[in-house]
């Protein structure tokens, strides 16, 4: 008869490889860490904001696996085997990710805090579409989505889920308007 492994306390770290922006990261973390402070605290990745820390606002917004997903909703040793892209990891060869540049051009933000989500979130709305994914604005989900039916109400609602102290969504909208153009 085998003996059960306890579960683990409060107090015990686990080891776990990350690989964030293209680069493996060991880190021992409380199993209980979620993705969001396992970036910020172990990593030194700020970019990725805490707003809300449960789910609501959108700041920490992150790819995982080339998909948006809210970090602090995540637990970080459950993304182990994952690609996780933060912010810091889109500049290629010193040049801003087409949706970065189209933030500044479009003056898409205003204090900052939500930005970094906004983009990423953006990032992964652009790669929804060009899936062919609909969304609730979408008025005919019998046909195909395609990247031409990606209006400002479709973007309105892709992004809902994030959130912008400033209201600047105006600005946020022309912004990725902008950069599907570029894709």
């Amino acid at each position: 008869m085998s003996k059960a492994s306890p579960a683990p306390h409060a107090g015990d770290h686990v080891a776990v490889t990350l690989t964030v922006n293209g680069q493996p990261r060991h880190i021992r973390i409380e199993p209980r860490m979620t993705l969001l402070d396992a970036l910020r605290e172990k990593l030194a990745l700020t970019g990725t904001k805490k707003g809300c820390d449960r789910g609501e606002c959108g700041a920490c917004t992150v790819l995982i696996n080339g998909r948006r997903m809210l970090s602090c909703m995540a637990l970080a040793a459950m993304n182990a085997d994952r690609r996780i892209i933060t912010i810091e990891g889109l500049e290629l060869d010193g040049d801003l990710h087409s949706v970065q540049s189209a933030f500044i051009e479009n003056d898409g933000f205003q204090c900052g805090f939500c930005t970094a989500g906004q983009i990423m979130s953006g990032i992964g709305m652009i790669g929804e579409a060009k899936a062919g994914w609909p969304s609730a604005a979408t008025l005919d989900v019998r046909h195909g989505f395609s990247m031409a039916d990606l209006t400002d109400d479709e973007i309105r609602e892709r992004m809902s889920g994030n959130l912008c102290r400033c209201a600047c969504y105006p600005n946020i909208v022309g912004a990725l308007r902008d950069a599907v153009r570029n894709v």
